[in-house]
């Protein structure tokens, strides 16, 4: 276990290491974020002006809403995490990607990515669903589909980007590379979320006395910009693991599916999670 922990330390550093070399990475969470606040605003206002801000599945109005509204959502996320992921992956294979090279990769998949969104957005309406009727063991067992779906995902983006699949079969595939590669993947996810995560506490430890001798000070202006550093920190560390995982995600899925690996990846750091079960 601890040595697993340890691996996937080392792989969160690669993926430092190449976003060092390709600092423009960072472009795709940062648009993707962008454009989904205005797409949540585009569809969040009009369903509270029309009440369906509740549990949106009890009228078939707000389950064409939702369905929609996860739709559009997903579309922004895997377009942009796409692009993320193609980029890194040029990257790995000893090229020089740019930001158009990114989106021109994510532009020529556009089609398969929406329909891998609808199918996303599908279960996910199904399971909100079932969650707003169920007991609680409903709610623990929907919780349980929920992750397992979110495990057999997980190399869905870099499928679509490289092999010729639809969403369907690229989920499938991503199923498949999952069950031949059960660990590492989750491991190190859990790894990129844990550092981000230790990063936040620190940064909070750290403002919170900031901010109360901000307020003592009576200081409005010192007030907001110690308020403002903090948003921004928070805001900057949350980029920044958002690229740190779509560079991860490019990794594991070349070494899974190509059997090497490139960029600031050693081979050493992902043999033992690609091995039969």
């Amino acid at each position: 276990m601890f040595q697993r922990l340890s691996n996937s330390w080392e792989l969160v550093k690669a993926s430092a290491r190449v976003l060092s070399a390709d600092k423009e990475l960072a472009v795709f969470p940062l648009i993707s974020a962008g454009a989904l606040l205005l797409v949540s605003a585009f569809f969040v206002v009009p369903l509270v002006l029309v009440g369906l801000d509740g549990r949106v599945t009890d009228s078939p109005l707000g389950v064409v809403a939702a369905l929609l509204f996860y739709v559009a959502t997903s579309f922004v996320i895997f377009f942009c995490n796409s692009a993320l992921v193609g980029a890194a992956l040029i990257r790995l294979r000893g090229g020089d990607p740019t930001v158009a090279d990114g989106f021109r990769i994510a532009s020529g998949k556009a089609g398969l990515i929406l329909g891998y969104a609808v199918v996303v957005a599908t279960v996910g309406v199904l399971l909100r669903a079932i969650q707003e009727r169920a007991g609680l063991l409903g709610r623990i067992v929907t919780g349980l589909v929920g992750i397992a779906w979110n495990l057999a995902t997980f190399l869905a983006v870099p499928v679509l980007v490289s092999e010729e699949v639809g969403p369907v079969e690229a989920v499938q595939r991503s199923a498949s590379l999952l069950r031949r590669t059960w660990g590492e993947q989750v491991v190190g996810n859990f790894g990129v979320g844990t550092v981000t995560g230790l990063a936040g506490f620190a940064l909070t430890v750290t403002f919170v006395p900031l901010v109360v001798l901000a307020a003592a000070s009576t200081s409005t202006l010192l007030l907001g910009l110690t308020i403002g550093a903090y948003v921004f920190s928070l805001m900057a560390l949350a980029l920044a693991s958002a690229t740190l995982s779509g560079i991860y995600t490019a990794a594991v899925y070349r070494y899974a599916a190509e059997g090497v690996v490139g960029g600031g990846f050693e081979p050493a750091m992902v043999q033992g999670a690609f091995r039969p079960r």
